[in-house]
């Protein structure tokens, strides 16, 4: 068998068990576990390799950046299951009701405020779009702007402190030199301020 198979089988080997439905832990950390296996008995890896990963395990996990993570989806779980976020559109609602529009605003402002709560993205745009959608499509609102709207706004995690994707860049960047993830926030406030204002303005002209 030529080289370089063993990379290529195994990331399609992880992607058809996490399209299957298999976890997505079970289904990356079996995979990596199956293949180093095989990658050692087929000669592909040597052995020794395996001496790195208990270090590596407990770097990962004695780091204190990545320790706010989990905390963040379990914060944006938290606003799903209780329904807070669909109370707060709701209030958020009835104050830009009357601007033309206001549930598009609302919709922004509800995003924005979801991503500084969380931090998870995922969380936002599908809390967004099952409380919103189907009363925006009620209001008249076209597909088009709606379903526009909700994910631009679910968006606003990504740079919108605290963000995950910013204590995970922090944490790749502090390898080549070091930079705090309290900088990384500070540098995007006014970036995903931006973007929400214009976010807004936009579904508001449109609107309009």
């Amino acid at each position: 068998m030529s080289e370089g198979w063993l990379a290529p089988t195994m990331f399609f080997v992880a992607f058809a068990l996490i399209f299957s439905g298999f976890p997505v832990a079970f289904a990356l950390g079996g995979t990596a576990l199956a293949f180093a296996g095989l990658g050692i008995v087929t000669g592909e890896l040597d052995f020794a390799l395996l001496y790195a990963m208990p270090e590596r395990t407990f770097g990962i996990m004695n780091n204190y950046v990545l320790l706010a993570v989990p905390f963040f989806i379990f914060m944006g779980t938290m606003l799903e299951r209780s329904r807070l976020a669909e109370d707060l559109l709701k209030t958020i609602g009835k104050l830009f009701g009357p601007l033309p529009g206001g549930l598009a605003l609302a919709v922004v402002f509800v995003g924005a405020l979801l991503a500084a709560a969380t931090g998870v993205v995922g969380a936002s745009v599908v809390a967004m779009g099952m409380i919103s959608l189907p009363v925006m499509l009620r209001y008249g609102y076209s597909h088009t702007l709606a379903t526009g709207v909700i994910t631009a706004s679910g968006t606003l995690g990504q740079i919108i402190p605290p963000s995950i994707v910013l204590i995970v860049l922090a944490d790749q960047l502090s390898v080549a030199g070091r930079v705090p993830v309290g900088d990384l926030f500070l540098a995007s406030i006014v970036p995903g301020l931006l973007l929400a204002g214009l976010y807004a303005a936009y579904a508001g002209g449109v609107a309009f």
